[in-house]
């Protein structure tokens, strides 16, 4: 749906003002996302949450991953090794544009996950499979921790 819309909306708009507004899209999207699955699973706020929750729709929605946890439970690595979004970008022919569209949808929707579950969350995106890596790596700390 996301990428239909995009794709329609970039046809009478341009690609400039559609990934401006998809950016806004994305600020809300994910705290939609992290309270719906924060309330079903009936998860804390914290970083054992806010992992319980990501790797949960990480799962729904078809991505192969692995995780690490800091061995003093301050955060945890989540390394992407598919993402479906990604190959919808290749099949669909415009892979030239999947590492700006990522890079930029990749930051906004994990740091609004992390800050659905404390302020002290933060997010950080490492190499990616958009930017040419073989994997994505998606680094969360708990600053209070």
């Amino acid at each position: 749906m996301d990428g239909l819309w995009f794709m329609k909306v970039e046809e009478k708009y341009g690609f400039d003002l559609t990934l401006d507004i998809d950016e806004e899209v994305w600020k809300v999207l994910p705290k939609i996302q992290a309270r719906l699955i924060k309330s079903m699973a009936e998860l804390e706020v914290g970083i054992d949450g806010l992992f319980e929750g990501l790797t949960t729709k990480l799962g729904l929605e078809g991505y192969a991953f692995d995780v690490e946890k800091a061995g003093d439970g301050s955060g945890f690595t989540i390394t992407l090794n598919t993402c479906p979004w990604h190959d919808l970008m290749i099949k669909s022919g415009r892979g030239a544009l999947s590492d700006r569209i990522g890079t930029l949808i990749c930051n906004i929707e994990n740091t609004v996950w992390a800050a659905e579950f404390g302020e002290g969350i933060r997010f950080e995106l490492g190499d990616q499979i958009c930017g040419g890596s073989e994997s994505c790596k998606l680094l969360f700390r708990d600053a209070a921790s």
